[in-house]
């Protein structure tokens, strides 16, 4: 550490945890982040990469959260334009599951909830002579397509991080929270420890616990009263598949057990499809993708389909745990998504966080801060409307302008680079006038130059860092390139600071 106090440690480097921090940042505290491994380690790059209101809660009158929701994609995709953009999304009917006006009356409303116009309204399709009714079986007659927002999960976990830290927040990946207690004083003593580091102390006058599917084990760790909430882990599984359809369409699919499984245009001409929704009795770190998951997925797919894919033709997987606030649904497709923000509000504020989306992470991280507030008098008001740092210009510009500094540039490499870093590609390439400037070329778009990048300005620290969450070239190399790219990490680590 810097210094040996802040005013707000936030332990957990989820989505939720580095808008919490740059939040706080913003509002000028002094602000410190841990998580014992890597930025979007977890939960925060495996989900659907979907920014939406979610559809299908409204089936379950989770009216307040849609429409939140809805509002803050429009924000996002207002203000962070290479990071999150519109995704339309064919829903076809099929009437043995839910009725034509249900889905109408649904996405009636769904178009209404979100207030600004950021994106196409609903409209009808007649997938006999839709383009989108193609790869579908036959009989299929009617759906309805509509918009929401795609991103890059861990890249907009990155975002925030980056953000947070240039507006002075120390951000520690890869250091653990070991425990913490309060002092007469009114502040909070915390334990952490550097990975292979010697443990440290560092004195705050607020803890964050957002600790994601770790909640309840880093309020254990707390010497205060346990939070009077319990936190319901769900499993959900993706597989990437080469994607057998033409198009950039998404598709929405219901199932006989009501559920809704999203097959959605993925990197290199793959296709991501997900999501399952299991109860998870052990450890968030156990959790692994299920063959009956797989077998799942893939039969949800066939029923929509003329072509379904196999489990063999799976090239990539990943699963991660919700943490949900246990409301007592039985059914874990119906436990709330909704969030709970509970504060013990001694001398020195504990906040415990359970729950919230990727969606709603800015209005989750506001919401904190003001419950804090009071506890925090120098700190200034709501601010974090404003566009993340590094937002600019769209991804067709960014893309113009990479290739005017670099005319020999693949376009998919211009196009990677704009989409991960918006402004801050000209960061990663520099004073490069060709593409060998750029260095080794690994494939599928990532050059040393990236890897380098990620390692000096975006606390990487390993291939898998670099592969799986700071890009997502990983499934695509071949193992030779993928070794070649951990050296290069390795040899950049031996001389180059961790992180901004």
């Amino acid at each position: 550490m810097s210094a040996d106090a802040c005013d707000l440690l936030v332990i957990g480097g989820g989505i939720n945890g580095c808008a919490i921090a740059r939040d706080a940042a913003g509002r000028g505290l002094r602000v410190a982040l841990c998580d014992r491994g890597d930025l979007a380690g977890a939960t925060s790059s495996a989900t659907s990469k979907l920014i939406h209101g979610g559809l299908r809660y409204l089936e379950h009158r989770e009216f307040g959260m849609v429409r939140e929701a809805l509002r803050e994609r429009a924000h996002l995709l207002r203000t962070a334009p290479h990071l999150v953009r519109p995704l339309r999304l064919v829903l076809p009917h099929d009437a043995t599951l839910r009725p034509r006006w249900m889905l109408r009356l649904g996405l009636f409303l769904y178009d209404r909830l979100g207030g600004a116009r950021d994106v196409p309204r609903t409209c009808a399709l007649d997938l006999r002579r839709d383009p989108a009714g193609a790869p579908l079986r036959e009989g299929l007659r009617h759906g309805f397509a509509f918009h929401d927002g795609w991103t890059d999960d861990a890249r907009l976990v990155l975002a925030l991080a980056r953000d947070a830290a240039e507006r002075g927040a120390e951000i520690l990946p890869r250091t653990e929270f070991l425990g913490a207690q309060r002092l007469p004083d009114g502040r909070w003593h915390a334990r952490l420890r550097p990975q292979g580091g010697a443990e440290t102390a560092l004195c705050a006058r607020a803890l964050a616990n957002v600790g994601g599917p770790w909640v309840g084990e880093v309020a254990a760790r707390i010497q205060a009263s346990p939070p009077a909430a319990r936190v319901r882990l769900v499993q959900g599984s993706h597989i990437v598949v080469p994607r057998w359809f033409d198009g950039e369409d998404g598709y929405l699919l219901q199932n006989p057990d009501r559920r809704v499984v999203f097959v959605l245009p993925w990197h290199g001409g793959h296709a991501l499809i997900g999501t399952t929704e299991e109860p998870l009795a052990g450890p968030p770190a156990a959790a692994c993708v299920q063959p009956r998951e797989i077998e799942y997925l893939c039969a949800a797919v066939g029923r929509w389909f003329r072509r379904a894919p196999q489990p063999c033709e799976v090239v990539d997987s990943f699963v991660g745990v919700r943490p949900l606030f246990d409301d007592g649904a039985r059914d874990a497709s119906r436990v709330t998504r909704d969030r709970r923000l509970l504060c013990d509000a001694d001398d020195a504020p504990l906040l415990h966080v359970f729950g919230g989306k990727m969606t709603t992470h800015r209005a989750l991280a506001e919401e904190a801060l003001e419950k804090m507030r009071g506890f925090l008098p120098h700190a200034s008001g709501p601010w974090t409307r404003a566009p993340l740092h590094g937002t600019g210009r769209g991804v067709p510009a960014l893309v113009t302008a990479l290739l005017q500094q670099i005319r020999d540039l693949p376009d998919p490499t211009a196009r990677g680079l704009a989409e991960r870093h918006g402004e801050r590609a000209f960061e990663v390439v520099g004073a490069a006038r060709c593409a060998a400037d750029l260095g080794e070329d690994f494939g599928a778009g990532l050059t040393a130059a990236e890897v380098i990048h990620a390692v000096r300005r975006e606390w990487a620290a390993s291939a898998e860092d670099v592969l799986r969450r700071r890009t997502r070239c990983g499934f695509r190399l071949d193992a030779a390139a993928r070794e070649r790219v951990a050296a290069l990490v390795r040899q950049a680590r031996s001389g180059a600071p961790d992180g901004p």
